[in-house]
């Protein structure tokens, strides 16, 4: 029996994830590949119908599941992907992302390629790109209290819908501008196609060594997004005499803020491992997920 596992990360909450997981779980079988899972639930979907799949191992994720396989292999949209980097992070562990859901930008490939993605992952044929993270500390009267960490952003948001969050932004430790708005986030290269997109931060290439920081609906007249070193540390200061704000880093994991907390983000210690199969420069995948337009406009107003 081969040595060789991989961990295979999956949310079966729609038909087509629950065909892709049986198709992938067959293919490693036939190559000799075990898999590790993190719900039983998930095991039992593999293995219905006397499935020829993969054989299983459940492992909860304070079992450290990744720890010792050769690579994640996640099914499923950018968020799915986010939270298999958290297992894969701390043992450099590369992470394979297929696309079940809509853009997918962190995917490497597209369920209609998924024989041949497997395919490539037992043969060992892709590339692996490191990304940069960024670590977040959370400090209340000078005493840290939240250590933690985020590939795509950590947004500072008002809590309350009513209220509105008093931020003071601060670069390298010299204030830049304060001002009343939604929230601040504080993105990577790789998390500016993200949220920060949405709140109109500018696109970086993920090769960019640099710290994205978009205001979110900021009253202010200069509340432009910056874009700093890497070597820079950003700090959201909450005003002492306003709202409490919400911490959230990728979307999943949040912590309350209290009036007065401060928000310090540097670049990650730790960066995560993501394997790129397709050759082509990120230009190319910007394209291809975005659907933009590349005619010029002469062409597409032919008569």
């Amino acid at each position: 029996m081969s040595d060789r596992e991989v961990l295979l990360v999956v949310h079966p909450d729609r038909d087509a994830t629950r065909d892709a997981a049986r198709e992938v779980s067959a293919r490693f079988a036939k190559a000799g590949v075990r898999l590790r899972v993190l719900d039983e639930d998930v095991r039992e979907m593999l293995e219905a119908d006397g499935g020829i799949g993969a054989p299983c191992t459940v492992m909860a994720p304070e079992q450290d599941p990744a720890a010792g396989t050769e690579l994640v292999f996640v099914l499923g949209g950018d968020g799915t992907l986010l939270r298999a980097t958290e297992l894969a992070r701390p043992n450099g562990v590369p992470v394979l992302g297929v696309n079940l859901g809509r853009v997918g930008f962190l995917a490497e490939a597209d369920s209609d390629k998924l024989a041949d993605t497997v395919q490539r992952a037992v043969d060992g044929d892709y590339q692996v790109e490191e990304r940069m993270t960024v670590d977040v500390t959370v400090s209340i009267d000078g005493e840290e209290t939240v250590h933690t960490w985020a590939l795509n952003e950590a947004s500072v948001e008002k809590s309350s819908r009513e209220r509105v969050l008093d931020a003071l932004i601060e670069v390298d430790g010299r204030p830049v501008s304060s001002f009343g708005c939604d929230g601040v986030l504080c993105a990577t290269p790789t998390g500016s196609t993200a949220y920060a997109f949405s709140a109109g931060g500018p696109i970086i290439w993920p090769d960019v060594q640099a710290l994205l920081v978009v205001p979110s609906n900021a009253h202010a007249m200069f509340s432009r997004p910056l874009v700093v070193s890497r070597d820079s540390e950003i700090t959201v200061a909450i005003d002492p005499d306003g709202s409490p704000a919400v911490l959230t880093c990728d979307g999943s994991r949040t912590f309350d803020l209290p009036a007065g907390a401060a928000v310090r983000v540097t670049c990650g210690r730790v960066p995560v491992r993501l394997i790129r199969l397709w050759e082509g420069p990120f230009t190319d995948r910007l394209v291809h997920k975005f659907s933009l337009p590349i005619k010029g406009w002469r062409e597409r107003h032919a008569r």
